[in-house]
């Protein structure tokens, strides 16, 4: 009876194996429209997953490839301000700060081929490649012809992105005018060295925000 009891069981086992890998063989065929016997469709599963690892495996070697680059590009630009700079910022002959909100930024112009340096990096990668940060960066020396004749360097923090833009713009018209008092009468006209003193209006107690009021409410 023990043996017939045992000999049960494993047929059972058995009908249950083959009948979750006919399952599972059904699955795989119906999605990728294949008919496979179960040991090939266990087979593809397989080489489906290892490929879908050896996939993972590659995107995550690229990203790292990336950071090391980037980071590679990064102590490129930091030596080179340091070569160009060789007593920093303060030492610097052409420079000019500008403001914007919470944002401060301090620039410095040498002779160079018009690459722009944001905190050691460069200022499309800094500015993320907005067109409008990117253009308000060029526009005080694209609108006097030196997009070619300095490079600039900055050292900005405080505010947002925008704000950061807007402060490199005031503090590169007045370096240009630090380089040439004859720039001051363009940068003037075009509103370059207009310092837009617009900052968020304080909250007030009571209310929600700065001016918006609870709802009202009669009864």
């Amino acid at each position: 009876m023990a043996t017939m009891a045992a000999l049960t069981t494993s047929l059972g086992c058995l009908q249950l194996t083959t009948s979750c890998s006919d399952r599972l063989g059904s699955r795989f065929s119906s999605q990728n429209g294949l008919s496979l016997r179960p040991a090939l469709r266990i087979a593809a599963l397989r080489s489906n997953v290892h490929s879908a690892s050896a996939a993972g495996v590659l995107k995550v070697c690229a990203v790292a490839g990336g950071a090391l680059a980037d980071e590679q590009e990064v102590d490129d630009l930091e030596a080179y301000v340091k070569s160009v700079l060789p007593g920093g910022f303060a030492a610097a002959k052409i420079w000019g700060t500008g403001r914007r909100k919470t944002a401060v930024a301090r620039v410095v112009l040498v002779d160079g081929s018009g690459q722009i340096i944001i905190n050691n990096r460069t200022a499309q990668d800094y500015l993320q490649g907005n067109p409008l940060w990117l253009q308000a960066v060029k526009y005080p020396l694209a609108s006097l012809g030196y997009e070619q004749k300095y490079d600039t360097i900055v050292r900005t923090h405080g505010g947002g992105l925008s704000a950061q833009a807007q402060a490199i713009l005031l503090g590169i018209a007045r370096a240009l005018i630090v380089a040439n008092q004859a720039n001051r009468e363009p940068l003037k006209k075009q509103g370059l060295l207009t310092r837009d003193s617009r900052v968020v209006e304080r909250k007030k107690y009571g209310l929600k925000k700065a001016r918006k009021a609870p709802q009202f409410s009669k009864r």
